[in-house]
């Protein structure tokens, strides 16, 4: 989103303007849907953590600086969601089960192979990000998927931008290691 958009979304939210939450919510809402989902494994939890997210903006949006950023704000609060909703449920996360990754249709003049090739990596790529830890599946979803730069997610997980990186750079590391695993497997297979 534009700064100077942005901005302005912020001040017209502050006073009450439904048109600008309806801007934001348009904005943000795949992302920040996506973000839960992948986060939690859980569709149901997706969808209920994103509706409290935006409960959360409505109820707390005159507490805003005028200069607020709402990406790093909104992960923010839906990441707190999260690991609240974790701790109060007690939830482990090998019982989690498993979301439907749901990749968006290929693009309009994909060959049948191609298409059946981008569906394959994305199941891979998803499978193998499903396979990380929670901490590390985390920084890459916000960076990787939701496009937030490392020092946003450093703000939205609240620890220093170095933390991240490092944390970045070794999330990286153990998803190269799964995919290199998962074609090792797939070589197996195949003879």
């Amino acid at each position: 989103m534009d700064r100077e958009i942005e901005l302005r979304l912020v001040v017209r939210l502050k006073a009450g303007d439904p048109d600008a939450f309806e801007a934001i919510y348009e904005a943000y809402r795949p992302r920040l849907f996506g973000f839960l989902a992948r986060l939690s494994r859980r569709r149901d939890v997706a969808e209920d953590l994103l509706e409290e997210t935006w409960v959360r903006l409505v109820t707390r949006c005159a507490t805003l600086s005028d200069d607020a950023r709402l990406g790093p704000w909104l992960f923010t609060v839906a990441r707190n969601l999260y690991f609240s909703w974790r701790r109060s449920r007690g939830v482990d996360e090998a019982r989690t089960s498993e979301l439907d990754p749901a990749w968006p249709a290929p693009e309009r003049g994909d060959s049948p192979f191609e298409a059946a090739a981008r569906r394959e990596l994305e199941r891979r790529v998803e499978t193998a990000l499903a396979r990380l830890p929670l901490r590390d599946r985390e920084v890459l979803l916000l960076v990787g998927v939701e496009g937030l730069t490392p020092s946003e997610a450093a703000e939205a997980c609240g620890v220093p931008a170095v933390t991240l990186r490092a944390r970045l750079h070794r999330a990286r590391e153990k998803l190269a290691a799964e995919m290199d695993a998962d074609r090792a497997v797939a070589r197996a297979r195949t003879g």
